[in-house]
């Protein structure tokens, strides 16, 4: 019966953790620090990680042997899958090197985190399996129950059946009529008993974040149960020494009922959004194909765009006043030639005076106009402000 009241008066101060255990400890926190998405499954005992790839979500089971880290991790996977680290008969047990050369020196958060590096270099592919996460497959036969470490308050069950009916949680203390109620500081509900049927992983605080952020608040735990101290003391004799009844009670309780309800109305939920998010894939499809033609057409406009933008650079160079006074220069040297080359056909006696005058006048003119809007333009080049100012 001093399993079901925990906190009698008789009971001491919890002993200090062995090194062992302090050991354990310090990979667990390890194995946190690498993967922030990790999930307790039984406290110092069971962890979870999921991971997606090639949109399929695997997790990956580690569990700890009571002698950890003395013992190897038993790592697995789950759904089954093909995979060169992946036992081929059972396709779940990892049997990487990381795993099985794992030692006393070796650190827990990085071992899983290279396994994880090598899941993502080489995905691993999922095998027809079980759709729902089985319970007890990764607690190798023979591995007797380990009690979660620095709880020492919970009585180490034996290893029980997997077909057989889970236990459940101790029961907090209840007051003998006429005496005051023991005070002790309320401890964390242990994690190990698993009902079939609730969601996985069991919070094990008051507050449970999943991996999409939503926080689940778990229902209140009372310091006591009032209803124990109408049950007489052969009965509570005959509950602590037959687990049915006892889970008979607990299942019973109204805030077992509110979890149970609560993870109908999630499953409801979930169910709901999955229909509507279905119901929205036409439309969702549509404005993909949409922003594809959108993306095609901003394509074509940028490269229209480009070829204008180097046109309007090639325009720009040729209308800079250099380009200006170098054309300008050019044009009067070649009035100039054709001035001399009429000069000289008149001497040659090729033209009569009347033609040469009228043609020679109007080359030379052109020449000397040319010379001076030259002159003018490097003037307005080497003082910009000259040329604002003639305007």
């Amino acid at each position: 019966m001093n399993w079901i009241f925990p906190f009698s008066k008789g009971s001491g101060p919890l002993p200090p953790l062995t090194s062992l255990q302090q050991q354990r400890q310090r990979q667990i926190e390890s194995l946190r620090a690498a993967h922030s998405s990790i999930a307790e499954i039984q406290k110092d005992v069971e962890y979870r990680i999921p991971f997606t790839v090639n949109n399929t979500t695997i997790n990956v089971n580690i569990l700890l042997p009571p002698q950890f880290p003395q013992e190897k991790p038993v790592v697995s996977v789950f759904p089954p899958v093909c995979h060169h680290l992946v036992d081929a008969t059972s396709g779940t047990m990892v049997t990487s090197p990381l795993i099985t050369n794992f030692g006393m020196h070796s650190d827990l958060g990085k071992t899983i985190q290279g396994l994880m590096d090598e899941f993502w270099k080489n995905p691993p592919v999922v095998t027809s399996g079980p759709s729902s996460f089985p319970y007890g497959m990764y607690k190798p036969p023979g591995m007797p129950y380990a009690t979660p470490q620095g709880f020492h308050y919970i009585p180490a069950f034996p290893l029980q059946d997997s077909s057989a009916r889970p236990v459940a949680p101790a029961l907090a203390p209840v007051p003998h009529p006429g005496t005051e109620p023991h005070a002790a500081p309320r401890a964390a509900a242990p994690a190990y008993g698993l009902i079939t049927g609730l969601p996985v992983p069991v919070p094990t605080a008051d507050t449970q974040a999943g991996l999409n952020g939503h926080i689940y608040k778990m229902p209140e735990i009372p310091e006591m149960f009032p209803e124990l101290s109408e049950i007489s003391a052969a009965r509570l004799k005959e509950m602590s020494e037959q687990e049915d009844l006892l889970l008979d009670y607990f299942v019973r309780l109204p805030q077992l009922k509110q979890v149970t309800s609560d993870k109908e109305e999630l499953v409801t939920g979930i169910v709901d959004i999955a229909k509507k998010n279905l119901l929205l894939e036409p439309q969702l499809e549509g404005k993909r194909q949409e922003m594809l033609e959108k993306y095609e057409e901003l394509t074509q406009m940028k490269s229209a765009f480009e070829v204008k933008m180097q046109r309007q650079h090639e325009l720009s160079e040729s209308c800079s006043l250099s380009a200006l006074q170098a054309r300008l220069k050019v044009a009067a040297h070649q009035a100039e030639e054709e001035s001399e080359e009429t000069a000289e056909h008149f001497l040659e006696g090729k033209t009569d005076i009347d033609d040469f005058l009228a043609s020679f006048m109007e080359k030379r003119t052109l020449c000397h106009c040319r010379r001076a809007k030259e002159e003018k333009l490097q003037h307005s080049i080497n003082s910009p402000g000259s040329l604002h100012s003639a305007h």
